[in-house]
C-alpha cells in the first residue's frame, strides 16, 4: 500500500477517478486562541497492489505535540475496508476525501495528522498553528 498523495487542503474532490485538490496548506494563522477552523479537507490517493489484497483498518488521527488526540471522543477515525484486485491487474488507485469541519485548536504550536493502516503510521502531516499579532510578525510560543 503506497500513499501517493496526502495533504490538508481547502477543498478536494474525486472527479471520475481524478483527485482534485485546491488550496493545500500546512499553517493556520489565528488572531486569538483557541481557534476553530471552519472547514477543510484531507485528501489521499492510495495505490494498492496484489500484496495488499485483504481486509485493512485505516487510521486518521490529529494529534498535538504530546501525541494526544485533538478530539479524543471522535479520534482516531478508523474505517475498515477490503482490497480486491483481479489477478491480471497489477495495481489500483483510490482517492479518499475526508471533509473536516469545526476543528478546534486550543493553543498554537505544531500538530500532526497521522495516517496509518493496520496499526502502523504511514504518513505524518505537520500542521502549524501560529498566533498572529495584527500589528506585527507571527509569533510562536
Amino acid at each position: 500500500m503506497d500513499i501517493q498523495i496526502a495533504t490538508l487542503c481547502d477543498f478536494a474532490s474525486d472527479y471520475n477517478g481524478k483527485l482534485v485538490i485546491s488550496g493545500t496548506f500546512d499553517t493556520l494563522a489565528a488572531r486569538a486562541l483557541p481557534v476553530i477552523h471552519p472547514a477543510c479537507a484531507l485528501a489521499l490517493r492510495i495505490c494498492f497492489t496484489q500484496e495488499d489484497v485483504g481486509r485493512h483498518k485505516l487510521s486518521i488521527n490529529i494529534i498535538n505535540e504530546d501525541g494526544e488526540s485533538l478530539d479524543p471522543q471522535n479520534m482516531p477515525i478508523e474505517p475498515e475496508f477490503e482490497v480486491q484486485l483481479p489477478k491480471n491487474i497489477p495495481f489500483n488507485t483510490r482517492n479518499i476525501v475526508m471533509n473536516l469541519q469545526g476543528l478546534r485548536f486550543p493553543e498554537d504550536g505544531i500538530y500532526s495528522i497521522d495516517i496509518g493502516c493496520d496499526g502502523e503510521v504511514l504518513v505524518r502531516l505537520p500542521l502549524r498553528i501560529v498566533k498572529v499579532n495584527p500589528e506585527g510578525p507571527p509569533q510562536m510560543a
